[in-house]
Parts: structure tokens; sequence; C-alpha cells
């Protein structure tokens, strides 16, 4: 077996270690690891569990070969990140689908969790394919069936689908990739298990006939009636998709306590809608600062309504999502919904995804890349011409290069000429920065260093109960907003987040420590964090009390060659994530801006630039590893 880069303590880790690691800690008891695949003799490894996924492409080659569609890499890869590499749970799922009601020859299908977030995706294909070729592209719901109901506290799922050519698989990808609304893992798998055992059903329309309602429900026999269990087994079911008015929908078994049966052995014991409900509730209180130490789930219940991040804020002004970018697509939507379609600023360089719901959604985008001053100067100088926007999305700090904003003059800009401010807190998050002050839209990818797991996904969106648009995006949220969040993904994200605030603390102090050793050597072109850029003094305004500088810097080095050495050498996890409890490495610009590199080298952004996102191992261990890896660099000859 080829020896991998990974243990983030210097060791090598092996197939047997993360199976150990998994299976015995209690955290992780019920995660749902099903599989480890390592990678005999090559630089790519893979390990994925049923929910969430890592990837690792362990070389600056592997990585490479991941962008230019190399065999050698695509080929073994299981599994990758979520909004990237459809997760092999949905990717089933996604099967099952299309053979009950489409053509697995030709068709394929995109799953949702509603039918509004189904239809966005129905649209943007459309709107890319010939009218002939829309005719065939539709949306297919399924809804509990009516057993279900009897399990009033029990968690239930629906799940749409829009139906499509394969070859319109890229089109609809865009939309499960920049938007995030797409279904997680978790809840594919339940969804999966629901449709095969008959509790989750097609919706049909209301002239559905009695022999079509009785139609027996796959799966096991001890969920089906003596009636089902007597009929006739169940051919493929391809019928024309119906209206999503429909309400009448087949029935998969007769006893409701079945339902109750199948969800016991599904998790184990019965997970309540009210554990979930909990969870948000939770999970809410800490995102709006109500919480200021690490707590349990009753703790957090019990919490008063203390002042949050600023004065009269409350949990309920935080919307959760399944995703980081789910909270900006969905707040950009909001926006558009309470505002109308005015073009958005795009303020600085940001993670890719943003830009592109900026560009491919809405009238279009005004973008500044640099997020410099001369950018601001140029932003208010059209905004004296008359031009006005809908809203001006930036991050704090941003991604990759660690700069931030001038949030101060955006802040002025923005009430002078009536444009939102949506900041996104991901890397620094709110411990360490308050930006809500400034904007009226505070969105946060749960993801990363909130849950630090890497078990689960999650994104919110805060609103600034003193911003000027609070009450028409209030107003607009209680019509448009849809609680997407998987029961079983918030459960995760909640116990994941207890001890978030302790993390953060030593995740600063580990990044700090590591960014002063790269900074003093001489071998390091550039060190990218907010404590040494030249936009400090912005970032210094937003910073807490007791906040730090995060626990993600980048860093590059005077030749490609010196790049891939630090690269290859440093013994860390490499991925395309960050905010994680171990320290993740990954050629950042290599991975998300593969094919346009010329473009990002327009805003300083340097394709050999390596990204570190800092973990909770020791600070001499990790020294010890970067020595290494500088040591590497100096062998490189100039």
């Amino acid at each position: 077996m080829a020896e991998f880069p990974f243990n983030a303590l210097g060791g090598q880790m092996r197939p047997h270690q993360l199976a150990s690691l998994t299976e015995n800690d209690p955290r992780h008891a019920t995660d749902g690891l099903i599989a480890e695949s390592w990678l005999m003799g090559a630089e790519v490894a893979i390990a994925f569990s049923n929910f969430q996924e890592g990837v690792s492409l362990p070389t600056w080659r592997a990585n490479v070969g991941y962008e230019e569609g190399e065999d050698w890499v695509v080929s073994k890869m299981q599994c990758g990140y979520p909004r990237f590499f459809i997760h092999p749970s949905i990717q089933k799922l996604a099967q099952e689908v299309v053979r009950r009601v489409g053509d697995p020859e030709s068709e394929t299908a995109t799953l949702f969790p509603t039918p509004k977030t189904a239809r966005i995706c129905h649209s943007f294909i459309v709107s890319k394919v010939s009218a002939e070729e829309a005719k065939a592209i539709r949306i297919v719901r399924f809804l509990p069936s009516q057993q279900t109901e009897k399990g009033s506290n029990t968690i239930t799922s629906s799940l749409v689908a829009v139906i499509h050519k394969k070859e319109f698989a890229p089109i609809a990808k865009q939309v499960w990739q920049h938007s995030g609304n797409g279904i997680s893992s978790r809840r594919g798998e339940f969804c999966h298990r629901a449709l095969e055992d008959g509790f989750l059903v097609e919706e049909k329309q209301s002239t559905t006939t009695k022999t079509q309602a009785q139609r027996p429900c796959k799966g096991p026999r001890r969920y089906q009636s003596k009636e089902s269990a007597a009929g006739s087994s169940r051919g493929s079911s391809a019928s024309t998709p119906v209206p999503l008015e429909s309400t009448s929908v087949t029935n998969g078994v007769d006893d409701g306590r079945d339902y109750a049966h199948f969800i016991e052995e599904r998790f184990g014991r019965n997970l309540s809608i009210v554990l979930a409900e909990q969870a948000k509730v939770a999970v809410r209180r800490r995102i709006a600062g109500v919480l200021t130490a690490d707590v349990e789930l009753p703790e957090a219940l019990e919490a008063t309504s203390a002042e949050g991040r600023i004065s009269g804020i409350s949990e309920q002004d935080v919307y959760l999502y399944p995703a980081g970018m789910s909270a900006i697509f969905n707040s950009h939507q909001t926006l558009l919904a309470a505002r109308g379609p005015l073009k958005s600023i795009c303020f600085g360089f940001p993670y890719t995804d943003t830009l592109k719901i900026l560009q491919k959604w809405g009238p279009g985008c005004q973008f500044y890349g640099h997020g410099s001053s001369e950018e601001l100067d140029d932003l208010e100088e059209r905004l004296k011409n008359g031009e006005r926007f809908l809203g001006l999305f930036t991050e704090a700090p941003g991604n990759p290069l660690l700069k931030t904003p001038n949030l101060v003059r955006i802040r002025e800009l923005a009430d002078k000429y009536d444009f939102a401010v949506v900041v996104d807190e991901t890397i620094s998050n709110f411990l360490n920065i308050n930006v809500l002050r400034y904007a009226d839209i505070v969105v946060s990818s749960l993801t990363k260093i909130f849950s630090g797991d890497s078990n689960v996904m999650g994104g919110s969106a805060v609103l600034n109960p003193h911003s000027s648009y609070y009450r028409v995006l209030k107003e607009t949220l209680d019509r448009e907003y849809e609680d997407l969040y998987w029961a079983e993904d918030a459960v995760f994200m909640e116990r994941n987040s207890r001890d978030f605030i302790s993390r953060i603390d030593k995740i600063n102090a580990n990044a700090e420590g590591i960014t002063a050793m790269l900074k003093e050597s001489p071998l390091v072109k550039e060190v990218y964090y907010p404590k040494y850029s030249p936009t400090r003094p912005d970032y210094d305004k937003l910073r807490t009390t007791n906040g730090g500088y995060g626990g993600l810097f980048s860093v590059t080095f005077h030749s490609t060659e010196r790049s891939i050495a630090f690269f290859d050498t440093l013994d860390v996890f490499k991925g395309p994530s960050l905010g994680t409890n171990f320290t993740l490495s990954s050629p950042y610009v290599v991975l998300a801006h593969y094919l346009e590199l010329d473009w990002v080298r327009m805003y300083d952004v340097d394709p050999d630039l390596v990204r570190i996102s800092v973990g909770l191992e020791e600070l001499p261990d990790l020294r010890r590893l970067f020595q290494k890896a500088l040591e590497a660099v100096e062998k490189v000859k100039a």
C-alpha cells in the first residue's frame, strides 16, 4: 500500500486506524460510516461515510489530475465535496426514482426537498435548452403515505425530483452546486428506505384509480399489511407527471404502527420532531450570540433571551439552511423578492459560487475583485450618477487572500444610496468579529468551524434587527422561507457545536503561532492572514473583545516547484474544505479556479497559493510538521 501523508500529528493514517477512530468515538456511533476506500499504490485516497464524506488528494499532481479529469484519479473517486460530487446514497435514490417514474436508459433525476427548490432547477434547465427539449423536463413529487400521519411526533420527509435527460445533468448540477438546496445524504438515505418500504409514495392526480392507489409496496413483509402482501408484485411506473397542486397519494401500508417500527429500526431509537426542533432552537441561539459558553442541549433550551451579537437580536432573527451556499442563494432570492430585479454587487475576491449565484440569477452583478478603496470610489461614482443596486455581497475576511473589506464605508454608502449589505462571516466567524452591526444580512457556512466534525452540513442567515430593511425582509421571509434543514442534520449540528466557543480559542492560537513561524522564514514569499494583511485596520474594527484572527491562512513561495514541495511534504490532511477540527491543506486556486488561472491573476491571486485551515492539534506538533515542509522547500533549487 502506498504511504499517504494524512495524519495531522505526523504519522501515516491507515484504513484500520480511520475505522477504529470512528467506531470507538461515541460521538460518531450513529454517523453511519459504511466504507473506507483507500486506493492501493496510487496518489489518491478517499474515505467516505454514509452522510458527510471526506476526499483526500494528497499531492499536487493528484489535484491537477482531478481538475484535468485524468482517469487515474477520477476513476478511483467514490465520493467528494458534497456540492461538487453527489453523494453515492443520493445517486442510488435518484436511480430508484427514475426507475419508477422515468426512463433509466435516457433520463436521470436531480433531487430537492420541496417543490419550490425543484422549480428553481426546472426553470434553470429550461432556460438553457430548446423549447422542444424543455417539454420532457418535468417535476415529480413524492409524499409521506397517509399511514405516517399517525406518528404525530415522528419525522417524515417529502421528496421532489426534476426528471431530465442525462445530457442535461451538467446544467442541473450547476443549480445543485451553486444553490446548495439539494437534499443532504442523510435525507437521501431516509427517503430511499421510506420509498422502498412504501412510506414515501408518488403524488397522484385526484382521479387516481382504486387499483393504482392500492398498489402493493416494495420492502420487508413486516411493513406490509395482509392485503398488500397478497397483491401482485409491482411493476415499474413511468406514468405522466402530474401538477404539484394534486394532493392524492398512493398508500404504501395500512398500519401506522409499522411506520413507528420503521423509524425505530432506522435510527435505533425513535427520532422525534420535538428533538429536531429543540436542536434547531439551540443552534439558532448559538448563532445569535445568546449563548456565551459551551453548553449542552438542556442548558441551551433553558437560556433566557440574553443580549446577543447586538441589542434586540434573538433566535427568531436566525434562519437555518442546508448549506452555507443555500444561505447565500436564498438571501439573494429574498432580496429579489423584497426589492425587485436589481443588479447586485460582489465586492472583493469571493468564494467562487457566490459570484456565480449573482451572475446566473437575477439581472447580473457588478464585480469588484480587488475589494479596494479605489473600487469603492468607482462604486460611489456610479451611485452618484444614478445607478442603483439590490445589495452588496462580500466576505469578511475574503477567501483565499484573507483581505477584509471596509465595512464602515460600505455601510455609509448603503445607507445613503439604498442598497442592502450581505456579509459572509464564515472564515473568521462571529466569535472573532462582529459584522452584523454593518450588515443587513449576515450569512455563514455552519459546515465549517461551527461544526468542526466534518460529518454534517448547514448554513445560516441572520437579520440585523436595526436594519432599515428589517421589516420588509421579515415580511418577505414570513412568506417565502422554507425550513429545508433535515431533522437529523440539525441534531448532529447541535451536538457538534456545543464546544464551538472553546474550540475557537485554540484554533486562533494555533493559527497565530504557525503564521508567525512562516513569516520569519526567507523561503516564504507571502503569508495571507488577517493579522498581517494591509487591511488589518478594517479587520480590527470588526474584532470582538476577545476575538482573534481565525484559523485560515494562505501561503505562497518563490516558485511553483517550491509550492509543490511544501504541499506534498506537509503531513496534514489534504482536501477542499476549511474549519475542520484537524488541520487541512489544499492547493486552493488549482481546485477552485483551474480553468481560469489567468483571470485570478488579474486580482492578485497566485495560482501556486497553498491554503491552510488550522485545527486543534498541539502547537509544537504542528510546528514540527511545518518545519519539515519548509526543509523540503529549501532543497528545491532556486
